[in-house]
């Protein structure tokens, strides 16, 4: 089984531009976006559970999941998204173990966006937080959605806190400046990584890049 990498980050902080980088280098990266609409498509027994515990008014009319009004429905109602996240997570969990294990390649990657907000964490060696200041999240946000500060506001809110990230991660990508930067600092982390994988040390120190002068590793959570 390969090396086994969780990447995440708050919302707009720069984590599918990583994804993206990691996949052109040849890595191996499974979506959780992509197993989260595997496990409750039409005639799956996640769809099923989720039609029975919240009525077929969530079903769209060709039996698919309708998706805004059961994210509309969750956001408004946090007992609600525990409810829903009980019966998906646990199905999303064991695709992904099922993947890993699967995999063959120096090192692998889950891309979950929740990763730490679901306590995910076990399922991966080493966890990669990309990082950014919470303002400049926020800017970003408003620029790509196009919504204003308040609902900006509440959308990271929603979201495990940039500490808690920063408390959970092994390694970190700091993305609060160009692409190129964060592309850059992303093929360094694959040597990093490969070299791990080679030698047969996940529980090895962790990396913050792009490197301050002054730090050149960060310790694990673990």
């Amino acid at each position: 089984m390969s090396l086994s990498i969780g990447l995440t980050g708050g919302i707009a902080s720069g984590k599918s531009l990583a994804q993206r980088e990691f996949e052109a280098l040849g890595v191996p990266v499974l979506d959780a976006d992509q197993v989260s609409r595997a496990v409750v498509a039409p005639g799956s027994a996640g769809l099923a559970a989720i039609a029975a515990h919240f009525g077929p008014a969530f079903l769209q009319a060709d039996g698919q999941l309708d998706r805004r009004r059961m994210r509309e429905h969750v956001f408004a109602r946090p007992e609600a998204r525990r409810e829903l996240e009980a019966i998906t997570h646990p199905l999303i969990r064991a695709q992904m173990r099922d993947w890993l294990a699967q995999q063959t390649a120096p090192y692998a990657m889950l891309s979950v966006a929740i990763l730490i907000e679901g306590g995910m964490q076990s399922l991966v060696q080493r966890v990669l937080v990309v990082d950014a200041p919470e303002e400049l999240q926020r800017a970003r946000l408003q620029a790509r959605d196009s919504i204003g500060a308040e609902l900006a506001a509440q959308m990271l809110a929603a979201q495990a806190t940039r500490a808690q990230r920063l408390a959970a991660a092994d390694d970190v990508l700091v993305n609060a400046g160009t692409p190129e930067a964060l592309c850059a600092a992303v093929r360094e982390l694959h040597r990093y990584y490969l070299d791990l994988a080679a030698r047969n040390t996940p529980r090895a120190p962790g990396l913050r890049l792009p490197q301050p002068a002054e730090s050149v590793r960060i310790s694990g959570p673990h």
